[in-house]
């Protein structure tokens, strides 16, 4: 069980079993998504059933998450090659290097979109899609298996409601909605909850400071993995050298098993031809987390997630 410093327990819900999560990740683009991986893996509230890899060179990605759970020590988790959409370089290729994926000696699908929706329809109860990328995966599995809709709940980092990038106020459109306009329309249409954490509640989020010491210092298996793929990110330059760059998508693998951190309100929402996500009344209603009860307890509790040894 992983430990949790007092204050970090605060950001916590309490459930009686872990929540069962599928992660749907653009893992190997922007650095986020390997934090946010972390994070999932750090907490003792989830239960990560299976890794399915988004958008762009999918099966390079597969490869990547096969090396970071490898280094961790949780071969455990099944992987899933989802759609390739391009050739496109990772930016984390220096730290992939030559790994060879038969070397991962958990279930690796080349066809995750299949393996997303078995493992959805092999659940007991409802289970948690956490989509911190373009939607594409989920479009497609709509499109073979509709029913899962009924079965599944999606949190998804996506969308500007009120505020844009750098906390400018409008909305712009979002990198993961603008990406696959029609993929998050999809998405919409089905008839599952949606929970969304929007650039209004992680266009600034950095960890920088102490916090950002305590993960860049500590020698714990995810805080290691974090930092080495962080350095070796082909974007490092552009940040300081002793802070994160913005961590958007642990908003949304925070809200997977917990809220208390922060403010959500139901919104009606149209996605426009620019992927913008714009309220209207006659949108789809999505709980969007919009602003910070409390940022400094979610902050402790992704540097605990990552810093903290299992005993």
């Amino acid at each position: 069980m992983t430990l949790l410093l007092p204050a970090a327990m605060l950001a916590l819900s309490v459930h009686a079993q872990p929540v069962p999560v599928i992660l749907d990740t653009d893992l190997g683009d922007d650095i986020d998504d390997t934090w946010a991986l972390a994070m999932l893996l750090g907490v003792d509230t989830v239960d990560l059933k299976l890794v399915l890899t988004a958008s762009d060179d999918t099966p390079t990605k597969t490869r990547l998450v096969a090396k970071i759970l490898e280094y961790v020590g949780r071969t455990d988790i099944p992987l899933g090659t989802g759609v390739k959409t391009s050739d496109n370089a990772i930016h984390q290729a220096q730290w992939l290097g030559d790994y060879d994926l038969a070397n991962y000696k958990g279930a690796v699908h080349q066809d995750g979109v299949q393996a997303m929706i078995d493992c959805i329809n092999a659940a007991t109860g409802p289970i948690t899609l956490c989509v911190i990328g373009p939607q594409t995966n989920l479009r497609e599995a709509l499109r073979r298996d509709p029913g899962i809709a009924k079965k599944a709940r999606v949190v998804s980092m996506a969308g500007s409601v009120h505020i844009g990038y750098a906390g400018k106020e409008g909305r712009m459109p979002e990198w993961n909605v603008h990406k696959d306009v029609e993929a998050a329309r999809a998405v919409f249409a089905a008839p599952w909850e949606i929970v969304m954490a929007p650039l209004d509640i992680n266009g600034t989020l950095v960890l920088d400071g102490p916090r950002y010491r305590a993960v860049a210092e500590s020698k714990a298996p995810l805080a290691r993995v974090v930092i080495e793929n962080y350095e070796a990110w082909s974007h490092r330059p552009r940040h300081p050298a002793d802070a994160s760059s913005v961590l958007f998508d642990t908003t949304a693998t925070y809200l997977c098993f917990a809220e208390a951190c922060m403010e959500l309100e139901t919104v009606n929402l149209v996605i426009d031809d620019k992927g913008n996500t714009v309220p209207d009344e006659s949108g789809r209603p999505v709980r969007c987390a919009l602003r910070w009860k409390d940022r400094d307890a979610f902050e402790e509790l992704l540097v605990t997630a990552l810093t903290t040894e299992a005993p």
